[in-house]
């Protein structure tokens, strides 16, 4: 399995040497039985071409070496907003959105994400009072989880 992982890696870092993929990176690769995700990302959003370029390249691997077998599922997409964050760069095409942190101390914050700099985000949360907020500046290293938080409010 970690060998078919390693491949898929190295067959995603060759495409992303061409110039239409160039921006692309891999967020995650999971395997399981006969079906293949695999999440990548750029720092303007993943258009639907680039993951179907990409699909194609690992399909011909899958056809030809048969590593999941003749009859496999394979998926290759943006991590979406269910997705943990999980790259520094992710950050950044984020901010306005309410995060959900888990910190490495278990201690959870929520809030707007404010700010990305270089070894640090800002995420304002609500204090006690409505009108109370609270400036929250966190450390990369502290960090051990992030989720956006879906919103329905404009």
């Amino acid at each position: 399995m970690d060998k078919l992982i390693e491949k898929i890696q190295a067959i995603a870092e060759e495409r992303f040497k061409e110039t239409d993929l160039s921006e692309c990176y891999i967020v995650d690769i999971e395997q399981s039985n006969t079906k293949l995700d695999v999440f990548i990302d750029t720092d303007e959003g993943v258009k639907f071409w680039q993951c179907q370029k990409l699909s194609r390249a690992i399909e011909a691997y899958l056809d030809e070496s048969l590593a999941l077998g003749e009859k496999y599922t394979l998926e290759v997409s943006s991590p979406g907003i269910k997705r943990p964050l999980k790259f520094k760069r992710q950050y950044p095409r984020n901010i306005g959105r309410k995060l959900e942190i888990t910190l490495k101390d278990r201690t959870k914050i929520k809030g707007k994400l404010t700010e990305v700099k270089e070894d640090l985000i800002i995420v304002e949360s609500k204090g006690a009072k409505k009108r109370d907020i609270i400036v929250n500046t966190i450390n990369f290293d502290d960090i051990e989880k992030t989720k956006v938080m879906i919103s329905f409010s404009k």
